[in-house]
């Protein structure tokens, strides 16, 4: 049953650099196949031209189950942008009048960006 709803699917589309083998010469062939793997990143198994399986590399399926470890040198400079963009003289007074603020002007301060820009320029 699961075949048949397979093979009436779409195939999805081949990624650049995927390599893909039949079932049969990934039994025979395990160590080829495993060194494609390797290279690549991914190998699709077949059986009777259809998706059925992939092999990945160890670094591949790192990066899938989404374990692998941070760059922390590209964070770093990813953070540091950020901040730079948040530390302009808008943002600092946008920060203090928070601050400054009672705890009705909050209240009517989210309530307002709840509602969204229209209803606000509505009332205006």
């Amino acid at each position: 049953m699961v075949a048949a709803k397979q093979s009436a699917l779409k195939p999805p589309p081949r990624l650049e650099g995927e390599e893909e083998v039949s079932a049969t010469v990934a039994k025979n062939e395990f160590g080829r196949v495993l060194d494609m793997a390797l290279r690549g990143g991914r190998v699709v198994i077949t059986k009777h031209n259809a998706p059925t399986a992939v092999l990945l590399s160890a670094d591949a399926y790192e990066v899938l189950a989404g374990r692998a470890t941070p760059d922390l040198d590209a964070l770093r400079a990813e953070f540091d942008v950020m901040l730079k963009r948040m530390q302009t003289p808008k943002a600092r007074a946008g920060t203090s009048a928070l601050f400054a603020a009672s705890p009705s002007e909050l209240g009517d301060a989210a309530v307002a960006a709840a509602h969204g820009p229209r209803r606000a320029a509505r009332r205006a």
